[in-house]
């Protein structure tokens, strides 16, 4: 476990070094009040009194502990943003664990607020992303990918859709750094048929092109998230 918290701080000394996407801090930094607590909503959270910080608000326990994958997936994505650890709140970054039984799979997803940095720590994990609309509609988008090992870091572009996905037959471990307090996941099939309410199926069929028994079946499946 030495190696992998090694790589954990590997991973905050580059996301430090890189430009964060959320606004600088004014001052040493700002612990955020629970929302439940705060009489005003902003972008972020509300700064707790500095009198009233203490070294609790700048800590996460557990992160040793491996995540649940029993379940359709076979992922679990344990998420560290400013929501668990309140003192990261201004400072422009976050982390995740990612567990992967065998073939387990962290579906396409992207991250609307921040570009991600991944590194594998146990396993082979096949990785990639997807870039957004080339401006010549005779191209279409761009799909890079690759085979990743203990060691190996893989970088994905601020709200590309990506994936990363076990293929290896024992268990699979990576953390990844991410460069907002609070970067946002939408899941890509979650979002289009599970969402609440259900989007017209009409607009789904046109869209994709299939008929509307495809779209009624997609949109009564059960889409779970993996964080």
């Amino acid at each position: 476990m030495k190696i992998a918290l090694g790589f954990i701080v590997l991973i905050a000394t580059l996301a430090t070094i890189a430009h964060a996407s959320d606004p600088s801090p004014l001052q040493d930094f700002c612990v955020a009040v629970n929302d439940s607590m705060a009489a005003v909503f902003v972008n972020g959270k509300i700064c707790k009194n500095p009198n009233q910080v203490v070294a609790e608000d700048f800590f996460f326990p557990g992160l040793n502990k491996p995540g649940n994958t029993s379940n359709p997936l076979g992922s679990k994505v344990t998420l560290v943003n400013v929501n668990q650890l309140p003192g990261l709140n201004t400072l422009g970054i976050s982390l995740a664990r990612l567990d992967f039984a065998p073939y387990g799979l962290n579906p396409p997803h992207t991250h609307p607020r921040a570009t991600e940095i991944l590194v594998v720590i146990q396993g082979t994990l096949y990785v990639g992303f997807v870039t957004s609309n080339p401006a010549d509609p005779n191209q279409k988008n761009e799909l890079f990918t690759k085979y990743l090992y203990p060691g190996d870091v893989f970088v994905f572009p601020q709200g590309l859709i990506h994936f990363q996905f076990n293929v290896g037959h024992e268990n699979s471990l990576a953390f990844a750094g991410l460069s907002s307090q609070n970067p946002g996941a939408i899941t890509i099939a979650n979002a289009v048929f599970g969402s609440d309410p259900p989007i017209n199926p009409d607009v789904l069929t046109k869209a994709f092109q299939v008929e509307k028994n495809m779209i009624d079946y997609l949109q009564a499946q059960f889409w779970m998230n993996n964080n």
